[in-house]
């Protein structure tokens, strides 16, 4: 056999040899195996962080970790853990409080006592209820098996963020959430769903007012430090700071920023966008306001010309919107309430003019007028229009019984989204089509004390809100999760509002369900070697 005979086959098994079994083919080889369709499957891998949940000595905090129970799973047993970060400091910051934090001006807050003044001796009780502090070296909760939320405890001011990882078949679809309770000072029912790392987060609705105390909390779940970048745009522009660069995150930490010292002006309406130089994090902003309490704001979804904002309470006493527009170009939106009955344009607030790099509020009033209700903001001119960010601040009661929630634009569910944390009573679940008629199934998982899996599907009519008490376990004890699923027709956007009236105030908080991402697509690809041939 000639040597050019013995180089050709040589090449051809070597070749083989590194990209595995290959198709071959010869120019103009028309059967050749076309690409299949890509085929989604579970993913095997999920991250989730949890911010600190605060620093009064008066918090009572909940989480809840839960998988929904689904077929084909994303491999082998797995786990799925929610761990202190390593370098938990006594105030809950995790490593530091970055640059401008203010801490010392939070500890004049009545509710806010805390810092280096926290004692605790970092045990936890066999009830799962704690002094705040936790070991660094052990898991505050744990997930066994899909279909079952399980639940962890712990009071006071020393709660550190939490970086968790899920695998296995626990990783498709792990959700996880932390609720806080303060009942005094800036008291309210603090709710925030536990994130995924990222590198951009826009946080329209914060505030640096004399009245408002808003807090950028930034989680760091990876082993090297992430540093990050924090912008304030208000009516008039961009808001002058130099101390919001360069924040250093140490690694698998927390930190956080008090908004106020970021700058010198004082603004009502301020829009806070997060990014990272190096690394990632998870980003959430704590509120709190001398008079309406405090809760979490999550950030909007990502720049659209389309934005949804569901579950607005029939009770609704104030409504504000707060948007803004990060490009080049203004966007002009129109403003429709989706209520029961279909949409309505608010009089008087029909459309918002949104400048460019500069942030619009307007008051919506009791727009919902007793009835439960999600806005849609989309182009007064149609088309897809300039991509814009917005979140509503909610307002509930009257007088010294006034409680402020947030809602942020968000995205449909998809194929799936869970709300991990919900009670017997006080659940509210919106479901918005804001286009063509879509029909969801509910299910409402086991309890994580017992309980058996109730499903219901609904049905929601094109530009309107459907508001449900959502199912309940049988025999339910303990708390519970809800997952929303679409089973056919246009997208549903969700949100779960959790109540927990205290004292007469309505204390409450509004989480929205976006797609989980539990699955991803996997192309099947048809390697061809004629591309080789010259």
């Amino acid at each position: 056999m000639k040597s050019s005979s013995l180089s050709l086959i040589a090449g051809t098994v070597a070749l083989a040899a590194v990209t595995g079994f290959a198709v071959l083919t010869a120019p103009g080889d028309t059967s050749a195996a076309e690409p299949k369709a890509a085929t989604r499957l579970p993913v095997e891998r999920s991250s989730l962080l949890c911010p600190a949940p605060g620093r009064s000595d008066l918090a009572e905090t909940t989480y809840t970790a839960y998988t929904p129970a689904a077929d084909g799973g994303g491999g082998g047993a797995g786990t799925a853990e929610l761990t202190p970060s390593t370098a938990a400091t006594a105030d809950g910051t995790a490593g530091g409080t970055g640059k401008g934090d203010g801490g010392k001006e939070e500890d004049k807050k009545k509710d806010d006592k805390g810092g280096k003044d926290d004692k605790g001796d970092g045990k936890s009780g066999k009830d799962g209820k704690g002094d705040g502090k936790t070991d660094s070296t052990k898991p505050v909760l744990s997930l066994k098996e899909p279909g079952k939320p399980v639940t962890a405890e712990v009071s006071g001011a020393g709660a550190p963020a939490l970086v968790g990882t899920a695998t296995g078949r626990l990783a498709p679809g792990w959700a996880a959430q932390q609720t806080t309770v303060v009942e005094a000072g800036a008291r309210g029912l603090l709710g925030v769903s536990c994130t995924s790392p990222g590198a951009d987060f826009w946080f329209p609705a914060v505030s640096t007012a004399k009245s408002r105390e808003d807090y950028v909390h930034l989680t760091n779940p990876d082993d090297t430090a992430a540093v990050a970048d924090i912008e304030l745009y208000g009516p008039d522009g961009s808001l002058k700071s130099d101390v919001g660069e360069g924040i250093t995150v140490p690694a698998r930490s927390g930190v956080r920023v008090l908004i106020s010292t970021l700058t010198s002006e004082a603004v009502e309406d301020v829009t806070a966008h997060v990014t990272t130089r190096t690394g990632r994090v998870g980003a959430a902003v704590r509120t709190a306001d001398d008079t309406t309490g405090s809760d979490w704001l999550a950030a909007s979804v990502s720049p659209n010309g389309t934005l949804v904002l569901p579950g607005i309470p029939a009770d609704a006493t104030s409504v504000r919107l707060v948007a803004f527009a990060p490009g080049d170009d203004d966007a002009d939106l129109k403003i429709q309430l989706l209520g029961p009955g279909g949409p309505i344009s608010p009089v008087g607030n029909e459309s918002l003019h949104v400048k460019s790099r500069m942030t619009a509020g307007v008051d919506l009033k009791d727009v919902t007028r007793g009835e439960p209700g999600s806005l849609l903001l989309s182009p007064t001119k149609g088309g897809e229009g300039t991509p814009v960010v917005a979140a509503l601040r909610v307002v509930r009661g009257k007088g010294d019984g006034r409680e402020a929630g947030y809602i942020p634009a968000t995205g449909p569910v998809g194929a799936q989204a869970t709300a991990a944390d919900n009670r017997a009573k006080g659940s509210t679940l919106s479901l918005t089509a804001p286009g063509a008629t879509g029909t969801v199934k509910v299910i409402a998982s086991a309890g994580s004390e017992g309980g058996e899996q109730v499903v219901k599907t609904y049905t929601v009519k094109g530009g309107t809100t459907l508001a449900v008490t959502p199912p309940v376990p049988s025999g339910l004890k303990g708390g519970y999760a809800l997952t929303v699923r679409t089973e056919s027709g246009g997208p549903v956007h969700a949100a779960r509002t959790l109540s927990l009236p205290q004292d007469g105030v309505q204390m409450f908080t509004v989480q929205t369900l976006s797609d989980d991402r539990g699955t991803v697509a996997v192309p099947d690809a048809v390697q061809d070697l004629s591309v080789l041939d010259d």
